[in-house]
C-alpha cells in the first residue's frame, strides 16, 4: 500500500516545525507492515490518506480525497489512535529537522479550565510512559507535552530520574506553577532544561504562586531569565495587563501572550486580545511601558 500522511498544520502554517506526534505513530506502524510513506499532495497516487488536525482553527484541506482518514483534536476531541498505532515508536525520519525526541509521561489532568480540552479528551491525570521509552538513540533532547505533569506523584517521580541523566529537556506545555514546593523545586533545579522552565499565568490568582515559584528557583540557583510564562488573554484585558505588570517585577521573565480561542465553543479573539498578545506582549514593547500608555499612545 502507499500511504499519504497530511498534517493540517504545516499544510496551513508553512513556516510550522513542530512535529505532529500521531503522524509519526501512524507512519511508524505502516512501515512495519511494509508500507510505502510519503507525504499527501492533490495529484499523488495513495491507497489512504492520513490527516491530522490540532487545532480547530486550522481550516481544513478541500483537496483531500473524500475517504480520507481524520483525526486530532481539531477535527474531533474524541478522536483516538488504534492501540496498535499507539504503542509504536515514532517515526522522527518524516521531519528530518527535527533533532529531539517528544511525547508525554503522563496524560490527561485533575483540572478543568473552560479553555482546554485535554480533561474532556483525555480524562484525570495518569501515568503514560516512563522517560526512557521516549528519548531517540540519535539526540540527547527531550521535548515533554505533559498538560499537568506535577499534578501526580508519578510525573515528578520521572522528572527527578532524570536528574544526571546527561538529557536535556523542554515541558512545552507550562508547568502549574501552584504545585511547586520546596521539594519540587529542587527536583527542577537540577534538570537539564533546553532552554526554558515553562509555567502558565491563566488568572491573576496565579501571580502569588508564580512569584513564590520565583523565588524558591532562586534559592536553588536558578535565574528568573530561565523562565518562561505563558500569560492567557481573555476579552479581560485589565486582568492580563495587570499580570503583565505583576510579572514584569519578577525581573527577567520571558512572557508569551497567548490570546484565547476555542472555535468549537465559538471563542474567537477580538482585535484587542490579538494586540495586546501580538504587538504589545510579543514586539517586547510591555517591558518599557504599561498597557495603558500603549493603548493611548496608538490612540485606541
Amino acid at each position: 500500500m502507499k500511504i499519504g500522511l497530511h498534517d493540517s498544520e504545516k499544510d496551513y502554517l508553512k513556516r510550522k516545525t513542530f512535529p505532529n506526534y500521531a503522524l509519526m505513530k501512524i507512519s511508524a506502524w505502516h512501515k512495519a507492515q511494509g508500507d510505502e510513506v510519503d507525504w499527501w499532495y492533490p495529484l499523488g497516487n495513495f491507497d489512504r490518506v492520513y490527516s491530522s488536525k490540532i487545532f480547530d482553527f486550522t481550516p481544513e484541506n478541500l483537496y483531500l480525497p473524500l475517504d480520507t482518514v481524520k483525526g486530532g483534536t481539531g477535527y474531533d476531541v474524541y478522536s483516538r489512535l488504534p492501540d496498535e498505532i499507539e504503542e509504536m515508536f515514532s517515526d522522527y525520519s518524516i521531519y528530518p529537522e527535527c533533532d529531539y525526541a517528544i511525547g508525554y509521561i503522563t496524560r490527561g489532568c485533575p483540572r478543568k479550565c473552560r479553555w482546554c480540552v485535554v480533561p474532556e479528551k483525555e480524562g484525570g491525570i495518569k501515568p503514560y510512559k516512563t522517560w526512557k521509552e521516549l528519548v531517540r538513540p540519535d539526540s540527547k533532547k527531550l521535548v515533554l507535552m505533559d498538560n499537568n505533569i506535577l499534578s501526580c506523584d508519578y510525573g515528578i517521580q520521572q522528572l527527578a530520574s532524570l536528574i544526571g541523566s546527561g538529557y536535556a529537556i523542554d515541558l512545552n506545555q507550562g508547568m502549574d506553577a501552584r504545585l511547586i514546593d520546596d521539594r519540587i523545586a529542587e527536583i527542577l533545579s537540577k534538570i537539564k532544561w533546553i532552554k526554558y522552565i515553562r509555567f502558565s499565568c491563566d488568572t491573576t490568582a496565579q501571580i502569588p504562586a508564580i512569584e513564590n515559584t520565583a523565588k524558591l528557583l532562586m534559592k536553588y540557583g536558578v535565574k528568573p531569565y530561565k523562565l518562561f510564562i505563558y500569560l492567557l488573554v481573555t476579552k479581560d484585558l485589565e486582568s492580563a495587563a495587570y499580570r503583565v505588570e505583576q510579572l514584569k517585577k519578577i525581573g527577567g521573565i520571558t512572557i508569551y501572550a497567548q490570546a484565547e480561542r476555542n472555535e468549537r465553543l465559538s471563542v474567537v479573539p477580538n482585535q484587542l486580545q490579538l494586540e495586546f498578545a501580538q504587538r504589545y506582549v510579543y514586539s517586547g514593547k510591555f517591558r518599557k511601558e504599561t498597557w495603558q500608555g500603549y493603548c493611548q499612545r496608538k490612540r485606541f
